[in-house]
């Protein structure tokens, strides 16, 4: 609801006379034709406003004033279609209005620098800044003073820039530092740093994690590219920067990883066991080829043709609640999300602050019933988002959510090579991936990973070859689902898994052209990188985090927004 109007006068664009006016929530000017008749309307948020100058100003490529005592200046965002990307593409818009005396163009610059103040709480004021100088292609700096650092400086944002030199340098200053006053941080630094103010143990992976109280803020220039595709919908330094300017929040669900008790690494994307796992272990051999040596690795790993004998627990979601495979996609304002908020935080609303609730997620008398499958995998991924990319823009699990407090399991069993070379290739396309006979996808909200009993020492002395013992477990995937602690083994049926002993005991496909031996094990993939470990524990904790972004912004309602933008409202739509 609009509140009382603030300003209305005559502005001058140019040539052209504009009837501008200022109310509570936007900033619109009217062109005014010689007969005093309205044409064309433009609106801005007020919320999207990102700054005001007085004189005629440019921030970008290169900054310049041009002082003149009755103009000013005002930078608002302006979204433009992405190309192929799934998201809105946001731009620096600007627009220079001459008044008819100086005492008028202090009054619009003072009010609508009000209005910014008003309605625009979220925004940030000073931001702990963190460049890795050998991120997209070592143009980490470049990116940040010629595009980002402007924009944080017309937006009155104080920046601390820290370029990191070694590997956790960015958690560990955020761990041991003073960080009041900050507005933003990064991810393991920030969730290590709220669980030791809280006094939880990070190491248990059956703690409720308290939920993060500042914003983390990404700026796409290397391994975070699909974090921000998946938040934003675009890879682009700009929009990132303009999500963080006007202060969106996007609250984002963070998977624990656990070996052995302890905490290993906090994961937003994918880990990966199997075929990713073994690419990235493989692309680290190659880093001198640059970018292409994920593509060749990619290829030597599927040729390999490796399978991985595992036991994989997990524990369900609420299948009334969503569904992996009901064809929606978590888009700005996402309405699963917001329910999930409610669900999550029950009590959020009575303390006055979503992160003063400390819910158990996870407790004894809520957790239902772990189910366990047991046989050989291509790869088993755990994601909690969709983790789309350009090459994949629906991602690993297109209906995945950012903020509902689960994540997608997702087993490939050991299947034909070009059946799987199908499931790898309908990533890129808008084909179900899930809609093959040795793929399965489970919303969950807690995943374990073992190697079958008896495999210990082999896993980790990486002992190769096949026994007749692992020929005889493999003749059929078997299931085994607990229930009250009694165990049924169900024998599987589908034809579509079940593999002839020619294809069990034949040499992996082409394995002699691209490795010496066939590894036992494979390694995890946790957001790019290696984890070392087999058996890990995962738990996803809802809501853990706050991104300066809103969601993937869907074009058509981003259209509509610009004709109608107090009514617009995006929803969790259906995608064909």
């Amino acid at each position: 609801m609009e509140t009382d109007l603030r300003l209305e006068s005559s502005l001058w664009v140019g040539s052209k006379r504009y009837r501008a006016v200022l109310t509570g929530w936007h900033f619109n000017w009217t062109e005014v034709d010689k007969k005093n008749r309205d044409k064309k309307t433009i609106s801005v948020p007020v919320a999207e406003v990102v700054g005001v100058e007085e004189g005629r100003v440019e921030i970008l490529p290169q900054k310049s004033v041009e002082d003149k005592d009755k103009d000013f200046t005002v930078f608002y965002v302006k979204r433009s279609s992405s190309g192929g990307s799934s998201g809105l593409l946001w731009r620096l818009g600007r627009t220079q209005f001459s008044c008819p005396s100086r005492v008028l163009r202090d009054q619009w610059t003072k009010h609508l620098r009000t209005a910014l103040k008003t309605h625009s709480p979220l925004r940030p004021h000073r931001l702990l800044v963190f460049i890795n100088p050998f991120g997209g292609k070592k143009k980490g700096r470049k990116i940040y003073h010629s595009l980002v650092a402007p924009l944080f400086e017309l937006a009155g944002i104080s920046s601390h820039v820290i370029v990191t030199e070694r590997a956790n340098q960015a958690r560990d200053h955020l761990l041991k530092k003073d960080l009041t006053g900050f507005d933003g941080e990064m991810l393991h630094g920030l969730i290590g740093r709220t669980q030791q103010e809280a006094g939880l143990c990070e190491n248990d992976p059956a703690v409720t994690l308290q939920p993060c109280p500042l914003h983390i803020g990404i700026i796409p220039a290397g391994s975070t590219d699909c974090v921000c595709y998946a938040t934003v919908g675009v890879i682009d330094p700009v929009t990132s920067a303009l999500h963080i300017v006007i202060g969106d929040s996007q609250p984002l669900d963070v998977c624990s990883v656990h070996h052995a008790s302890t905490l290993v690494r906090y994961s937003v994307s994918l880990v990966g066991y199997g075929f990713y796992g073994d690419v990235l272990a493989e692309s680290e051999k190659h880093r001198w080829m640059g970018p292409l040596r994920y593509d060749y690795s990619g290829t030597m790993v599927y040729l390999s043709n490796r399978s991985y004998a595992g036991i994989v627990q997990y524990l369900p979601a609420d299948p009334l609640l969503s569904s992996p495979r009901d064809k929606t996609r978590c888009l700005s304002g996402c309405s699963v999300c917001s329910r999930s908020t409610e669900r999550l935080f029950p009590h959020a609303a009575d303390s006055g602050s979503l992160y003063s609730s400390n819910l158990s997620q996870f407790s004894s008398d809520s957790e239902g019933e772990w189910v366990s499958v047991e046989g050989r995998f291509r790869c088993v991924s755990l994601t909690c988002m969709s983790s789309s990319c350009p090459r994949s823009p629906l991602g690993l699990s297109p209906s995945a959510h950012l903020a509902d407090g689960t994540g997608d399991l997702i087993l490939v069993w050991d299947t034909h090579p070009l059946g799987f070379l199908k499931f790898l290739y309908r990533h890129t396309s808008t084909q179900d991936q899930f809609d093959l006979p040795f793929v399965e996808v489970h919303r969950v909200k807690a995943v374990r990973f073992s190697v079958p009993s008896g495999k210990e020492e082999e896993a980790y002395e990486e002992i190769v070859g096949q026994s007749g013992g692992i020929e005889e477990e493999e003749r059929g995937y078997v299931e085994t689902v607990s229930r009250s602690g009694s165990q049924q083994h169900l024998a599987e049926r589908d034809t579509g898994r079940q593999m002839t002993n020619e294809q069990k005991t034949a040499n992996p496909f082409l394995c002699g052209l691209c490795c010496s031996k066939s590894p036992s094990v494979s390694v995890w993939n946790c957001d790019g990188e290696i984890l070392p470990f087999t058996e890990i524990l995962c738990r996803i904790h809802g809501q853990l985090v706050r991104l300066y972004a809103r969601g993937i912004e869907d074009g058509t309602a981003a259209q509509h927004c610009s004709e109608e933008r107090d009514k617009c409202e995006r929803r969790c739509i259906l995608h064909k």
